[in-house]
């Protein structure tokens, strides 16, 4: 086992000083801490409020013109299309990924919902 050097006690070494000042006065060592939370907290108050200025900005009101534009470009529902798309067999049955089988599956089901015109809807 390691013999450990024995050194007497010395009032006057510069930790026994440290220690004994911040026994004295603990504000020396607790003071800079919270000042650091405290100025931190300020300092990511501003990054906060720019990200929530940006998402504000993403989701902000359309115009008339962008809302007429996109109603122009929407595709009228059809029940009985989205029947044959829901009830359709999944893409993992086929083997073809998920998005290709999406749109080869609303093609079908657009050609079945022509010749299905004796539904009563």
């Amino acid at each position: 086992m390691a013999v450990f050097p024995s050194r007497p006690y010395n009032p006057n070494a510069p930790s026994n000083r440290v220690n004994a000042i911040l026994r004295k006065y603990p504000l020396l060592f607790g003071g800079p801490f919270i000042g650091i939370i405290v100025i931190a907290s300020f300092g990511l108050s501003s990054f906060t409020q720019t990200r929530y200025d940006l998402q504000k900005q993403k989701t902000s009101v359309m115009s008339p013109e962008e809302e007429k534009r996109l109603e122009s470009k929407r595709r009228p529902v059809d029940r009985r299309e989205e029947y044959f798309v829901s009830t359709s067999a999944g893409p993992h049955s086929s083997g073809e990924s998920g998005l290709m089988y999406t749109y080869n599956q609303r093609l079908s089901a657009e050609a079945t919902a022509k010749e299905a015109d004796d539904w009563d809807v």
